[in-house]
């Protein structure tokens, strides 16, 4: 018993419910009148009420195959076509769209799939509305309870509302075909059994993959009739076929070739006998069934839609159901030239021409004489214009006076270029139709007013139509070099096919050519005139017969126009088959649509399965068509086709449009060893030994009902990548020549194992096994197949049967992974199960070449870590290369299979551990074959389960921190915290992993699983030791001292790695490394989202990967530290440049990223500790820019104190209980003097102040002015900075309320860079001083302020304003009155107006504005640099984020745009107007040159592009353009903001620092310079989310 079976019964023997879904999934009987089928309870219908079921205890979780969309809707071109498993049990195909892309849009899925339930219809869309959220994943889940082949697109709002139609998917759902079980052909020890015991029908039958498919070809006149069909069933079915492929059983034509049917609805009485139409049917129904239940054997026959037999009755009633020249008026030069053959064939004897062809000479004689009669038809006139007629015509209107010429002027012109511009005018008729003789026709009246122009001078009626008939002349040159090109090339195409078919060694060599058998074959069938016929015209029974041409273009029918094949004779035709003419649509030919979809209809109800003859060559429209009729009948009917088009892009394109689940793919292709290996590895191999995709990629979820009602069921989501055609694959078709005749008889053998050994659905034909000589003549043969009393006994056919019969059980038992390995004429085909690690080896001999019998080279097969345990070897001795002579039956070559003797593997040792050697003794001819079962040591079914389990135990501990170290740590934080002895890992050939932790790993890990790219150099280091193992472990095990809950997932991974190290062999060691890591890295992901806010636990995978940013920035490091005493996580501005000591944690930094990377996710716990000890620093009203663990703070910031307080606002109004933290007492780092003294002086932390003073000390210090020169100023401190820059000076302005500080030689905002370039005389001059009033500083107070009034005037602040000193008089200024200065003087001070007459208004020097309708960026810039006011930076977006209530909303939307339109890069904001002199769009610190504008990266801020303005210029364009006036539609806005964030949303995702980056140059180019990813550029940009996530909260 297989081991299939076994997992398809229950203890005591008798089928499970596994399958019962299906039972209800029946095959209609069949009405041939019947035109549409209607179903109250469709498959459909009960996919839906399978979801609205409870769940069974026990039940398997739902498969869910998910499809990500492209923003615009539309899947990638690699996902366009999608081939989904038969749906056995219900499963869900999920469209996954990113919340807030273009397609979401008012976005609505549209399929023909029936989504509501119903029967399908190809024309009847339904659609799903998109949930319109822009916080959370759009899934679209479609459940799939049944077979077919659908379309799919989203439609939604474009950006001027217009309707878009997305780019077009396709999917296809493979049937399920249910077919009886087989026992094991293999004995327990893995014995091949006999017949009587192994591969035996069983009573239970089961769902049978694709791949799992043995197809036989058979051609019914063979087998005789139908009662004699038996012995053939159990022969095939002995030999291991379970789907029998039967040639068109219909009655044939007068050919006898059963590919031309002459009736449709009718089963040849050879087979059925003298019956009725219903009688025959019945019994072809009767026998198939018998053979399913009987022997296991499904059907499968050719449904043939291109032709019908020339002797069709059907046709004399309806000519126009083929091409003929009536309704296809081209085709009537081609028949006078048929007509001519035929003719000229007919009359060769009396001419004195050859009537048999013996040589190249008679041919050249026979073509010479056919040119002259060729010539003689003058069938140029089908092509050319008549001149003389067209001279007459226009003479008369000419006489009379023409209509005045109204196109260019002409005058002057060539005789050529007249007739150039006349060609061009569209007035010539039926040019290129080739409708008649002299069926090409000009306007008169254009000609004549056209040619009264051009030849303005003559005025002679007569001497005008001359001049006319002259330009005819002209046109018509290259219309007579059209002709003669076509011509030439008809005769030369005739005499090509005369030399095959009656003089070639290869040809069919007919014998004498006569009337009835004309020199080529005929292009048309010539029906008879008569009392039937006679009601058609004439021209309607000459019919265009069909055929097939050498690399044509498939989507093109050659029988119309503009294909000229007919013409030009480049169609090999079949002369016996009827081209059928199906126009655009069942309106154009209403009986031949009606007659075929019955005939289509009528098979599909009887067939398990259509092989689609000709393919290529169907009308697309008519496959779709009368494939989606027959699947209505048969929901589950395999389709399978033969393409030759040669274009895997158009194969795809012909099977998703059809549904086509199996592409016929010949193993006889292969013109050598090394080629038919690689087909073998094309077709024949599923995924790889140790393939990665399908073990890592599959996620578990929860799963809501699709139709809102039902429970929420488990489910295991697999992301789908995009298909390729299956493949059904044949060692040869019955339509090519023998082994004998393409390579050698022995190689049957040879190339039927490896096939047979395939992972894809496999077939042959009963010659190749038999071993017949030659091709059989469909038409000519008339013996019957030869059979034996044992079906094993010749050809092949015991070799076949033992391998057929394990091909179905190596798929049905999850014998998915394959290797393939050629070597000299040596092919190796390894087939092994992904889980439990036993397999089948084989090896096959080639013999492409007759006569060698020779062992040939080659090296022994090691297999490591792997026994190997012989099954079976056979080698073919042929003993007459000709069949034996037997008039009744057809018999194959006399040969032997001679069973080789056993061999032992060697078993031996090596760095790996054990292997297995198998050496190919020397007797080993070509043709042999050995097949051996293998098991690969150490590897079970629960290892893969082992690798997987236990990640929620060992990560439900791990607080934020530890999931920093478990996840990143770039090199310099590891280094540091490990005291320099572990770094980030080195892959050889590939280089160092940007992170220490699991993300490190995703970044190769993520392309090559996806790609399954195990030779890539990480599974090469990985094959080559267990370093990296050792590493994982070792860092995490290092880190535990420190962090102990790493001990946890470092034991985890312990256990699982020390059992791969010692079970698991090099090879798979890549699979099971990535299936751990992937494990873990969910978990800690998982981990770190669950700790998160719901904004973040509930959002969209963009969310997610900002959020965890947050933990990415956010670890322990021995050198930067949050307390000057002991080490405490702290966050770092960016990586991998900030990562320790002085240079990670900044406090400007710091509080930009505080809100999107701590608040809005909810760690306020970090939070808080940096708000305090930043608070802590205060010192001259400052906190410092540069913390340094709080032991040497810098203070030359002027802007990071308001970042501060910004948060600390941010902080109370988002953190629970945030108001406490006002409350909080907090150690001063610095006496009150503001004297530095080193952190573990007395004077250090002496006193204490709650955080409401500390907030009310800087705005006092703010207050009464601020005037300090830096501690330890000078190059110890700086190098850079000159003497004055050390110099810090702020005041306030009583008359505006604005802060002003700076000097041109400082830069205290976030636009910090400092010259440093000798050589280009920078060094201590600032790119960007910024002295003055920055907006975004004056934005930032004002918010400040605003806070502060409205808590003190509600008590929970405990002070009410500053003392300033105005006027002289100290007084209380009150946080209102302050921040009433500022709203009041605002907007004059700061706007530039756009009409320059308003300058007036504003506080403009207009002589120097550069660009209008923006805001300064700059108030009070020094006088040397006033300029620098109005330049456009993006800056005043920040103030409009946190004080939009100072802009007027008008021109701040107008500001906005103009930002939008000239700052806004694809990733971030242009620092500096591009119009503007100083801009510099590139940055490149080391670059020392003489330009001072951008010698060691002066330009940093004057050009570059920076991601984190972005988020405050999206924060702010959110806020005032939905209260535009006139925007009614907010979700516009949100829409425009969710589309500019594309860019970022792919950066993030493809990136291997899996963050966003500091900067970009120029366009959003790579920057070397800048930090891959930053703690402000991620935050910001989470803020933005945030906003928009408040904003669809209901109010």
């Amino acid at each position: 018993m297989s081991l299939a079976f076994e997992q398809a019964t229950d203890s005591s023997g008798k089928g499970t419910n596994k399958f019962n879904f299906l039972s209800s999934v029946q095959i209609p009987e069949s009405d041939l009148t019947q035109k549409s089928l209607k179903t109250p309870w469709t498959p459909a219908d009960e996919g839906l009420a399978f979801f609205e079921s409870p769940i069974i205890q026990g039940d398997e979780p739902i498969r869910v195959y998910e499809l990500q969309l492209d923003p615009d809707g539309g899947p990638n071109k690699s996902r366009a076509y999608i081939s989904l498993p038969p749906p056995i049990k219900p499963y869900i195909l999920r469209m996954t769209l990113d919340a807030g892309t273009p397609a979401s849009k008012n976005g609505v899925l549209k399929t023909n799939f029936p989504l509501n339930g119903g029967i399908f219809i190809r024309d009847r869309f339904v659609e799903k509305k998109l949930p319109n959220n822009f916080s959370k994943p759009i899934h679209i889940n479609l459940p799939i309870p049944h077979a077919g082949a659908f379309i799919y697109w989203i439609e939604y709002d474009g950006p001027a509302s217009e309707r878009v139609k997305g780019r077009e998917g396709y999917f296809n759902i493979d049937p399920v075909l249910l077919i009886p079980f087989r026992s094991s052909v293999l004995s327990h020890d893995s014995k091949p059994l006999p017949l009587s015991a192994g591969g035996k029908i069983l009573k239970h039958e089961a769902p049978l993959p694709l791949d799992g498919l043995v197809v036989l070809t058979v051609v019914a006149k063979w087998m005789g009739s139908l009662p004699e069909w038996t012995p053939y069933f159990k022969e095939a079915s002995e030999r291991g076929y379970n789907m029998l492929h039967y040639a068109p059983l219909q009655q044939c034509g007068s050919s006898g070739s059963p590919y031309s049917i002459a009736d449709q609805m009718t089963f040849d009485r050879q087979i059925v006998g003298k019956v009725s139409k219903e009688e025959g049917f019945d019994k072809i129904r009767k026998a198939f069934k018998i053979a399913r239940d009987e022997f296991g054997l499904l059907s499968l026959t050719d449904v043939v839609m291109n032709h019908t037999a020339d002797n069709s009755p059907w046709l004399l009633d309806h000519p126009e159901a083929g091409y003929s020249p009536a309704n296809t008026p081209h085709l009537a030069l081609a028949l006078e030239l048929d007509d001519a053959i035929l003719e000229f064939s007919a009359d060769l004897a009396s001419n004195g021409l050859p009537t048999h062809v013996s040589s190249a000479s008679d041919i050249d004689r026979l073509v010479d004489a056919l040119k002259t009669k060729v010539e003689d038809l003058k069938l140029w006139q089908y092509y050319v214009i008549d001149r003389v007629r067209e001279s007459a015509n226009i003479l008369p209107i000419l006489i009379r006076g023409p209509s005045p010429w109204s196109g260019a002027d002409i005058k002057n012109m060539t005789m050529n270029e007249l007739a150039d511009v006349f060609k061009s005018t569209g007035k010539i008729v039926g040019l290129g139709k080739f409708a008649k003789r002299y069926g090409v026709q000009i306007d008169s009246e254009t000609a004549a007013s056209f040619v009264r122009a051009a030849f303005s001078e003559i005025q002679d009626p007569n001497a005008l139509a001359d001049a006319w008939g002259k330009l005819v002349d002209i046109i018509n040159v290259d219309l007579y070099k059209e002709w003669e090109d076509d011509t030439r090339t008809a005769i030369e195409n005739i005499k090509n096919r005369v030399e095959y078919t009656r003089l070639a060694d290869h040809g069919p060599k007919m014998g004498e050519i006569s009337a009835s058998s004309p020199l080529v074959e005929m292009y048309f069938t010539r029906l008879p005139r008569n009392e039937q016929t006679n009601k058609h015209e004439p021209r309607a029974l000459s019919l265009a017969n069909n055929g097939w041409i050498w690399d044509a273009n498939p989507l093109q029918n050659f029988a119309l126009l503009p294909s000229k094949a007919y013409i030009r004779r480049e169609v090999i035709v079949w002369g016996d088959c009827v081209k059928l003419r199906y126009g655009s649509g069942p309106e154009d030919n209403p009986w031949l649509w009606d007659y075929m979809t019955q005939y289509v209809t009528s098979l599909a109800v009887t067939f398990d399965g259509f092989r689609i003859d000709n393919c290529h060559s169907t009308p697309l429209h008519v496959g779709v068509a009368m494939l989606d009729a027959a699947r209505a009948v048969n929901p589950n009917l395999y389709i399978c086709a033969e393409l030759f088009t040669g274009n895997e892009e158009t194969d795809i394109h012909f099977v998703s449009r059809l549904g086509i689940n199996s592409l016929i793919r010949e193993a006889y292709n292969g013109f050598d060893p090394k080629e038919l290996s690689r087909l073998l590895y094309r077709f024949g191999i599923d995924r790889s030994i140790g393939s990665m995709h399908g073990v890592c990629l599959t996620s578990p979820e929860d799963l809501p009902s699709p139709t809102g009602k039902g429970p929420t069921r488990p489910c295991l989501v697999t992301p789908l990548k995009g298909s390729s055609p299956h493949t059904l694959f044949f060692d040869l078709t019955h339509d090519n020549e023998s082994p004998l005749h393409k390579r050698s008889a022995e190689d049957a053998l040879s190339t039927g194992a490896l096939v047979a050994f395939s992972s894809a659905a496999i077939g042959s034909n009963k010659g190749f096994d038999d071993l017949y000589p030659k091709l059989l003549d469909l038409v000519g043969e008339k013996k019957r197949y030869g059979i034996s009393d044992r079906s094993d006994e010749t050809g092949i056919s015991k070799m076949k049967r033992i391998l057929n019969h394990l091909h179905t059980q190596m798929v049905l038992e999850g014998y998915a992974e394959g290797y393939v390995h050629q070597e000299n004429d040596y092919i190796t085909l390894h087939r092994v199960h992904p889980q439990t690690g036993s397999g089948y080896l084989l090896i096959a001999h080639t013999a492409f070449h007759k006569g060698s019998k020779t062992r040939g080279s080659v090296g022994p097969t090691k297999l490591s870590r792997t026994t190997a345990k012989f099954i079976f070897g056979a080698s073919i001795e042929i003993l007459a290369y000709d069949a034996p002579r037997d008039e009744m039956f057809l018999r194959g070559l006399p040969s032997q299979l001679v069973d080789l003797s056993p061999i032992t593997p060697i078993v031996g040792t090596d760095d790996n551990g054990s292997f297995s050697e198998i050496v190919i003794p020397d007797h080993f001819p070509p043709g042999s074959v050995f097949i051996f079962a293998t098991q690969v040591q150490g590897v079970d079914e629960g290892l893969d389960d082992f690798c997987k389990s236990g990640t929620e135990e060992a990560f439900k501990d791990l607080d934020l921190v530890d999931l920093n170290a478990v996840l990143y740590r770039a090199d310099g934080e590891e280094r540091d915290t490990t005291l320099g002895k572990i770094g980030t890992y080195n892959i050889p050939n590939y280089g160092t992993l940007v992170y220490a932790g699991l993300e490190g790993w995703m970044g190769p890990l993520r392309p090559v699983t996806w790609n399954n790219d195990l030779g890539h150099p990480l599974c090469d280091n990985l094959r080559e030791g267990t370093w990296a193992l050792d590493y994982i472990y070792d860092r995490l095990d290092q880190h535990a001292v420190v962090l102990p809950n790493l001990r946890q997932p470092a034991n985890w991974f312990k256990e699982r790695f020390d059992r791969i190290k010692v079970d698991v062999p090099s090879f798979l060691r890549p699979k099971y490394f990535a299936m751990v890591v992937y494990e873990a890295y969910k978990a800690a992901r998982r981990a770190v989202i669950e700790q998160q806010d719901e904004f973040v636990s509930d959002g969209h995978p963009f969310i997610h990967d900002l959020a965890l940013c947050a933990v990415q920035m956010y670890g322990l490091v021995q050198t930067a530290s949050l307390d000057p005493e002991k080490p405490v996580p702290s966050l770092a501005a960016g990586l991998p440049h900030f990562t320790t000591g002085w240079a990670r944690c900044w406090g400007r930094d710091v509080f930009i990223s505080l809100r999107g990377l701590f608040l809005t996710t909810g760690n306020f716990t970090a939070a808080r500790q940096h708000i305090l000890v930043f608070a802590s620093t205060l010192k001259h009203g400052l906190i410092p820019n540069l913390l340094d663990s709080v032991r040497s703070p810098r203070y030359n910031s002027r802007d990071s104190p308001w970042w501060m307080l910004q948060n600390i606002q941010d902080y109370v109004n988002l953190a629970p209980d945030g108001f406490n933290i006002l409350s909080e007492s907090i150690k001063r780092r610095f006496p009150r003097d503001d004297s530095f003294v080193p952190w573990n002086d007395p004077k250090a932390y002496a006193y204490s102040s709650t955080l409401a003073e500390i907030i009310q000390e800087i705005l006092q210090r703010h207050a009464d002015g601020i005037s300090f020169r830096e501690y330890n100023a000078g190059p110890n401190l700086d190098m850079q900075m000159s003497d004055e820059g050390f110099n810090i000076d702020l005041h306030v302005d009583w008359k505006t309320g604005i802060v002003f500080g700076g000097n041109k030689h400082n830069c205290g905002t976030w636009m910090d860079k400092m010259g440093e370039s000798v050589k280009a005389g920078t060094k201590g001059i600032p790119g960007t001083p910024r002295d003055g009033a920055p907006v975004e500083i004056t934005g930032l107070l004002k918010s400040t302020l605003r806070w502060l009034s409205k808590i003190s005037q509600t008590g929970k602040f405990p002070f009410k304003g500053v003392q300033a000193n105005i006027d002289g008089q100290r007084r209380l200024v009150t946080y209102n009155e302050w921040s009433d200065l500022i709203q009041s003087s605002f907007e004059r001070l700061y706007y530039v107006p756009f009409d320059p007459a308003n300058d007036h208004k504003y506080a403009i020097n207009g002589n120097i504005v550069s660009r209008r309708g923006i805001y300064k960026d700059v108030l009070g810039s020094g006088s040397d640099h006033e300029w620098a006011d109005y330049q456009l930076r993006p800056n005043f977006p920040i103030a409009m984020a946190v004080a939009p209530e100072l802009f007027d909303p008008e021109r701040a939307l107008g500001a906005l745009k103009i930002a939008d339109e000239v700052l806004r890069g694809p990733l971030g904001m242009k620092t500096l107007d591009p119009a503007d002199l100083q801009y510099r769009g590139n940055y490149n610190n080391s670059d020392d040159s003489t330009d001072g504008s951008i010698a060691k990266g002066l330009n940093y801020h004057n050009g570059p592009e920076w991601v984190w303005p972005l988020g405050y210029f999206l924060r702010a364009y959110l806020h005032f353009n939905t209260k535009a006036i006139g925007n009614q539609d907010p979700n516009n806005t949100l829409h425009y903001i969710h589309t500019l964030m594309l860019p970022l949303r792919s950066y993030i995702q493809n990136d291997p620092w899996r963050g966003l980056p500091e900067l970009t140059n120029r366009n959003g180019a790579y920057c070397h310079d800048s930090c891959p990813t930053q703690a402000w550029s991620s935050s910001t940009i989470l803020d933005v989310l945030n906003d928009v996530h408040n904003f669809e909260k209901p109010t």
